[in-house]
């Protein structure tokens, strides 16, 4: 006998909507607290990320071969996958006419690139002086890039499947999306180009960015903008 599949117990849309704006208010707070810290040297933050930057760096005589792997490891960060990862999802929406839905997906996925490049103009942060890491770079460290492209991948698309997975379903995109959010950041250190304030403050990013954009556009559970509940007629 199967064991029995239990449903998740929707949120009123008003609880999810205080949850979310927690979450995007935490996620901004953490970005302009560590991108404070950047801009005045604070040291105790300095400290940290040089001792993280030289214990977790590949170093500059890696091989091909582990050079390779952290830039396939890397790669679920870069704007190309997340548009790749999206585009069945977007066509699928505008088939059903889900306009509201493919919109605001639309916008979180492909403006969370601008955003962070203006926030590393703003900042201005050089990248970490390894030679075969940030010295091969003429861009920019604070924020992350990377993480915030998977910190925003991974959220917009817990939001957009939450109304359709079981209660099960919900822990396991969770974690899952968790660790490879974690696993992106850990390769920008890996790498050698960014130090580790860059990478919480680009998770923290693309969280905060990702869930403003569906509370505005209405696309968290419950919203205009949302996926209907599995099992609810469309």
């Amino acid at each position: 006998m199967e064991p029995a599949l239990h449903p998740a117990v929707p949120s009123s849309p008003t609880r999810t909507r205080r949850r979310a704006l927690t979450a995007a208010g935490a996620g901004a707070a953490v970005l302009g607290v560590l991108g404070a810290g950047v801009l005045t040297g604070f040291a105790p933050q300095v400290r940290l990320d040089d001792a993280v930057s030289q214990q977790l760096y590949a170093g500059d005589d890696r091989s091909a071969l582990v050079s390779g792997l952290l830039e396939v490891l890397t790669t679920p960060g870069v704007t190309w996958f997340r548009v790749l990862v999206f585009l069945p999802v977007l066509v699928g929406l505008a088939g059903r006419r889900a306009w509201r839905t493919l919109a605001w997906v639309a916008v979180a996925i492909l403006g969370i690139g601008p955003l962070t490049t203006a926030l590393k103009e703003l900042v201005g942060r050089a990248r970490p002086a390894f030679e075969n890491g940030g010295l091969a770079y003429d861009t920019l460290s604070y924020p992350s890039g990377h993480s915030s492209g998977i910190a925003t991948l991974v959220t917009v698309a817990l939001v957009l499947a939450w109304p359709r997975l079981s209660a099960r379903g919900r822990r396991v995109a969770v974690v899952a999306g968790a660790a490879l959010a974690v696993l992106v950041g850990l390769t920008r250190m890996w790498l050698g180009v960014h130090f580790l304030s860059d990478v919480v403050g680009g998770l923290s990013l693309g969280v905060a960015w990702s869930l403003t954009v569906a509370l505005v556009a209405g696309g968290l559970p419950g919203g205009p903008g949302a996926l209907p509940a599995r099992g609810t007629a469309t």
